[in-house]
Order: structure tokens, then C-alpha cells, then sequence
């Protein structure tokens, strides 16, 4: 395979850039031709010190068809740069749609990974886990997210536990049928805002590689831990709330300062 998500993950640092583009934060007559441009040059100069660009689909495709092609020229000037692609996309359903929806994603850009959602259970997740096998790419399945309604679900008790725990136990099992080397394609996105839960569930997945959302604007204290790749979006895509190259750099740097241990 040309690119494998997992190798080339766990050879980088431990940050990830959310790009979530705003064309309103944007200055002059189009906009979306200086999001492009604004978002290639940080890709560019961020390129050595991320473990991937993370695109966030709602913000694409709430532009349109316009949005789909930026996307698209943004996920190829990715790959060109060597920087692995999460499409943050929270896909999951029955099992011919999530079908076309791993086709759409993971097959079209090999070596890429998508975010999973399982309530719908293992059939509606095996086509992504077959194409992620297939395509050299990865899964991140939603197991316990950053949001402060996630507690609504996530945490009820459920056969004695919490339902995150039964979840990360059922992507522990995904993950050991699916190794690739020290980690496995099947990770989980498990969010900093809980940080007691981020450490409870390191052992009971330790074959996954964790997505780690909530870092800057969400409140999320970064620490450093193995496997953690730590996810920021609006304080390093537009810190200070504005598109700023200058400051993105050394918001990555106070990032994976403190990411270093």
C-alpha cells in the first residue's frame, strides 16, 4: 500500500489540526478562495510538527458544492505534504449505506482514516472495518465524546457500567481482529474534557489509538500519554478567533510543549 494511516500516525508527533472553516472570519471579496489559501499555507507550515489534519465534514458541507470540491483539493494538498487525513465525518449506518459511505471516504482516499458512529451496532460498523483493512486506512469510533451532553448517553449505566465502557469493550475486540503492528486501524475517540475516563479506558483499549477531542476551545488539559493523538481546532485553526498564521505556530508550540512530558 502507497500510504498506511497507522504507520505513518505513530511515527509523528501527537497533535492534530481540526480544520472547521468559517468563511466569515475570512477578509475580502471571496472568502473561500482565502480559507483555501490561508489553510494551505498553515498545512504547510505545520506540516512536521502534526500527526494529521483532521476535516471536519459539517463545515464543508454546509458550503455546498463549492465546499465538497475545497475539501477535496484540501485532502490531495494533504497528502502531498505527507500529512495523514482524518475525515471527521461521525458516519453509521445500516449496513449497505455505511457500504457506500466507507467507499466515499476510505476507499476513495486510501491510507486516510473516518470517525464511526456504533449505535447502530457491528453490522453497521463492519464496512468500515472491512475498507479500513482494505485501504490501509483507520477507524475512530465514537466511544465517549467531548461534549458536555455526551454524560445524556454515554454514561447511563448499562449491564452495571457505564455505556461507554460497553462500547470501548466492543472496539477493544474490533481492534484485535484488526492489528497493524503495535496499534490496531480500529481506534477511539475518546475526549480530554473527561480526563478521569481518558485514563480508565487506556488499558481496556490498548491496541487503539485514541482521537482526542476537546483541546483548546472545549477546555481540555493536554497530556501526554501513548497512543493519545490530541485534537485542536478553533484555538489553533483561528487562534485568537481570526485566521492567524503566525499565532497557529505558537499555539502548536505550547501544544506539544506540554504534549512532551
Amino acid at each position: 500500500m502507497a500510504n498506511d494511516f497507522v504507520t505513518e500516525v505513530a511515527g509523528r508527533k501527537p497533535l492534530v489540526l481540526g480544520v472547521d472553516p468559517r468563511p466569515e472570519l475570512h477578509p475580502g471579496p471571496d472568502p473561500l478562495a482565502h480559507v483555501e489559501g490561508y489553510t494551505l499555507a498553515l498545512l504547510e507550515e505545520l506540516a512536521g510538527e502534526l500527526a494529521a489534519v483532521k476535516f471536519q465534514y459539517a463545515f464543508f458541507e454546509a458550503l455546498g458544492s463549492t465546499g465538497w470540491a475545497l475539501l477535496e483539493r484540501l485532502v490531495a494538498a494533504a497528502r502531498v505534504l505527507g500529512l495523514p487525513v482524518i475525515h471527521d465525518a461521525k458516519r453509521g449506518d445500516i449496513g449497505s449505506t455505511a457500504a457506500a459511505y466507507a467507499r466515499a471516504t476510505l476507499r476513495r482516499w486510501p491510507g486516510s482514516a473516518l470517525t464511526v458512529n456504533p449505535l447502530l451496532g457491528g453490522d453497521g460498523v463492519a464496512p468500515f472495518l472491512e475498507a479500513a483493512a482494505a485501504s490501509g486506512g483507520a477507524v475512530f469510533v465514537l466511544v465517549r465524546t467531548s461534549n458536555p451532553g455526551a454524560a445524556d448517553l454515554q454514561d447511563r449505566r448499562c449491564e452495571g457500567r457505564p455505556l461507554y465502557r460497553l462500547l470501548a469493550e466492543m472496539v477493544a475486540g474490533w481492534a484485535a481482529e484488526h492489528a497493524a503492528g503495535r496499534w490496531s486501524r480500529v481506534g477511539a475517540v475518546v475526549g480530554g474534557t473527561s480526563p478521569a475516563v481518558l485514563a480508565e479506558l487506556r488499558p481496556v483499549l490498548p491496541q487503539s489509538l485514541f482521537l482526542v477531542p476537546g483541546l483548546g476551545a472545549q477546555g481540555a488539559e493536554p497530556e501526554p500519554g501513548e497512543g493519545l493523538l490530541w485534537s485542536a481546532s478553533r484555538s489553533l485553526y483561528y487562534p485568537g478567533g481570526r485566521p492567524d498564521l503566525e499565532a497557529a505556530r505558537e499555539v502548536a508550540h505550547s501544544y506539544l510543549t506540554r504534549l512532551s512530558g
